[in-house]
């Protein structure tokens, strides 16, 4: 494994243990634990954690929740246990050993409350110029998205939410692979700026759901006049959610 380096994120409140090399948690994992709505009490599962950063920044919004964070790297998943005991969430935050490309009864785990994932984005390895080796597991789903979406609406109840962030032309095929089993669906947009189309989504289904989908409005990046063309600043929303003074909030 490259260099480790110990980053803060979440407003300072969560340290992060990562490779200075390679694939690096970023803005993604944050909005995806900022969209994680567990409830008191309940039981919360990433498939893919990586090395924990949306793992830990939604168990840090979420006291009383509990979670679990599944990863087939064995080096990733060595940093997420020396991160879960870096923020002192041992009593409620574990990471185990798990292939999203098996069967979710492989873990021998009770079905979860909640499910959330940030999928890699994508299938096809022609479809993307080749990435670093120490990043390939993360861009690339040797078995598809469907196996990432079976894999969530397993690991959950009846009723349990699954929340994923993905590209936002993926959408069509992610809505298609949840349609079957599950409902109640909100979409939020991600847009870099207020007058460019979104490039990522967040999506929340409820396992057996029936209420009809819902188009939230969406979260904006950046503030056009602050930022110039090619980003920069965040905007205030975007700034509060990564900071955890604010969420991600559902209907």
């Amino acid at each position: 494994m490259s260099k480790i380096t110990e980053d803060r994120v979440l407003g300072g409140r969560v340290r992060l243990l990562q490779p200075a090399r390679g694939y690096r948690a970023g803005l993604d994992a944050a909005l995806l634990a900022a969209a994680c709505d567990a409830k008191p009490g309940q039981r919360v599962i990433e498939a893919g954690c990586g090395v924990g950063a949306a793992l830990l920044a939604a168990a840090a919004r979420r006291p009383d929740a509990r979670f679990v964070g599944v990863e087939r790297d064995p080096e990733a998943l060595a940093l997420t246990r020396e991160n879960i005991a870096l923020n002192g969430f041992a009593d409620r935050v574990e990471a185990v050993a798990g292939d999203v490309g098996q069967r979710f009864s492989a873990l021998k785990l009770a079905p979860f409350d909640a499910a959330m994932a940030n999928p890699p984005f994508f299938d096809d390895p022609d479809r993307l110029r080749g990435p670093a080796p120490e990043k390939e597991g993360a861009w690339l789903a040797d078995d598809g998205l469907s196996a990432w979406v079976q894999f969530l609406l397993k690991a959950v109840r009846e009723g349990g939410t699954i929340t994923v962030i993905h590209r936002a032309d993926r959408l069509g095929d992610l809505l298609g692979l949840l349609a079957p089993k599950a409902g109640g669906v909100q979409i939020r947009p991600i847009q870099p700026f207020a007058d460019v189309p979104a490039k990522r989504v967040l999506v929340r289904a409820v396992k057996t759901g029936k209420a009809p989908l819902r188009l939230l409005p969406a979260l904006v990046l950046h503030d056009r006049q602050d930022t110039g063309e090619h980003g920069g600043k965040h905007s205030a929303e975007a700034e509060a959610i990564l900071r955890g003074e604010t969420g991600l909030p559902w209907l």
